[in-house]
């Protein structure tokens, strides 16, 4: 179902991009194939970059554990100043290698990734031409009830540029955190900035999920300075690249309550897992449409 969800998705977001080949006079079977093609590569492009970035990840955990050993001894030493004593074989008793284990069984092989950007491709494809169909269609249900199509295709039109618009926004807050932290130097930069993109989806939690990682292994390698740089490069870049899709939407009139996006957020989740988590806003949306559109 996940597989179809996210072709779902796909296709709502290339939608504009294959109008726009068919005004230029491209062929709508030609258009479709460009549009599937070009997002199937964008993709795996990503899901290929996240490999890489986990692998250098896993090959660094000894210098990380290196760096964790430093930060107990100094917490150890500080906590000593007060009176309080941490046993030093507890404290040096966590170690990241032991996650290494748990992280790579996490992880899918290239081929399984190949094969799901595949049926991904596919599926969306035949989506994306069935889309003029699906249409017609419509129309021509609804061909005496003129309010509830406007509303339908209103809806549509909202849950197409809440993706498109987050999308975005994810690339460009993902490529400059990914980029700042890895001018400060923060240990796997390209990993925690590819999250970001990922985890944005997800309303209100994702980002500050996104930057607990960079935040860690900032503190780990710079101390108490470095995990406090990260936390306002987090802040700064949320008030300046989150506030302008807020404004978008909002100029759109389009408002969800907080308290029914974290609603979905958690439903989602547990219905449908990670993917119903970063896609709970728009299969919220599209539950209220099929609501809508059934008198019963």
């Amino acid at each position: 179902f996940n597989l179809l969800l996210i072709s779902l998705i796909l296709t709502l977001m290339t939608i504009p991009a294959m109008d726009w080949l068919k005004k230029r006079g491209i062929p709508a079977k030609i258009a479709v194939l460009v549009v599937t093609a070009l997002a199937c590569l964008f993709v795996l492009a990503l899901i290929l970059l996240t490999f890489y970035s986990f692998q250098v990840l896993l090959a660094d955990l000894p210098m990380f554990q290196t760096d964790l050993n430093q930060r107990f001894a100094d917490i150890t030493a500080l906590m000593g100043r007060y009176g309080l004593e941490i046993s030093p074989a507890s404290a040096s008793s966590f170690k990241l290698m032991d996650l290494a284990p748990t992280l790579m069984s996490s992880m899918i092989s290239v081929s399984e990734t190949l094969m799901y950007v595949f049926f991904i491709g596919v599926t969306t494809f035949f989506m994306l031409l069935e889309v003029p169909n699906i249409t017609r269609r419509v129309e021509k249900m609804y061909a005496n009830q003129t309010e509830k199509f406007h509303q339908m295709s209103r809806m549509s039109g909202y849950i197409i540029d809440f993706i498109i618009v987050r999308t975005e926004t994810n690339f460009v807050h993902g490529v400059l955190f990914g980029g700042i932290l890895s001018i400060m130097g923060v240990h796997a930069a390209l990993l925690w900035g590819i999250l970001t993109f990922f985890l944005g989806y997800i309303p209100y939690l994702g980002l500050v999920a996104a930057a607990l990682p960079a935040i860690f292994f900032a503190y780990l390698q710079f101390g108490l300075w470095g995990a406090g740089a990260v936390i306002v490069v987090v802040v700064i870049l949320n008030l300046i690249v989150e506030n302008p899709v807020f404004s978008y939407l909002a100029s759109r009139k389009f408002e969800m309550p907080a308290l029914v996006v974290i609603l979905s957020v958690i439903f989602w989740g547990w219905l449908l897992g990670i993917a119903g988590m970063l896609f709970a806003v728009p299969i919220t949306l599209m539950a209220l449409i099929i609501i809508q559109c059934c008198d019963d």
